[in-house]
């Protein structure tokens, strides 16, 4: 199922709001601009690839 474990931030003037959803053995991160993460096994990682995203400049 969906989980909403990932950061909120604001980029730029342009809402970041980002999301972790398990697949199987595998968690996505996702923002509400249309980017995807790579599948990992481990949520602290995708965790991490949502942060890098809304951070990133």
């Amino acid at each position: 199922m969906a989980q909403q474990e990932g950061p909120e931030r604001t980029r730029h003037g342009q809402e970041h709001l980002t999301t972790t959803n398990e697949q199987g053995r595998f968690c996505v991160a996702r923002c509400t601009c249309g980017w995807r993460g790579p599948a990992r096994r481990a949520r602290s990682q995708a965790r991490a690839d949502a942060e890098g995203h809304a951070t990133a400049g």
